[in-house]
């Protein structure tokens, strides 16, 4: 349902980085980028075409970026270790923990297993799984 998400940022290269860096661990690489005087600097990082993906760009308007208070980003991947996985990635990067891995709830078939961060500019994410490891 999802097509991609932005993240905005005031410093396009320290994102480009960073997401390049952290993305890269579950196999997503730079799909799209757009030019800096055209389109703010729109990078698209994804596992593929027709796949959900994140952007990273400047803000359309030209104002500073503002962190969105509840705002985050999910990113589901198909096994725990890889929650631990870019949950280290974004803090070797740089990143904030907003809430180190484990399980939220009952473990189990349905057992929600994630990670929470913040990128360079405070944007929220999170990585889960859903199931056992």
């Amino acid at each position: 349902m999802i097509g991609y998400v932005t993240m905005g940022t005031d410093d396009l290269e320290r994102a480009r980085s960073f997401y390049a860096a952290l993305l890269g661990t579950i196999g997503a690489s730079e799909l799209m980028r757009l030019p800096d005087e055209e389109a703010n600097g729109f990078t698209l990082y994804s596992t593929g075409w027709g796949q959900p993906g994140i952007a990273v760009t400047r803000p359309y308007d030209g104002m500073p970026t503002d962190r969105g208070n509840g705002h985050m980003a999910a990113l589901v991947v198909d096994a725990r270790a890889k929650v631990d996985a870019l949950h280290a990635k974004a803090l070797e990067l740089g990143g904030s923990c907003e809430g180190p891995p484990g399980v939220r709830g009952d473990d189990g078939d349905q057992a929600f297993y994630g990670a929470y961060f913040r990128d360079l500019d405070g944007n929220k994410l999170c990585a889960f799984r859903i199931g056992p490891a």
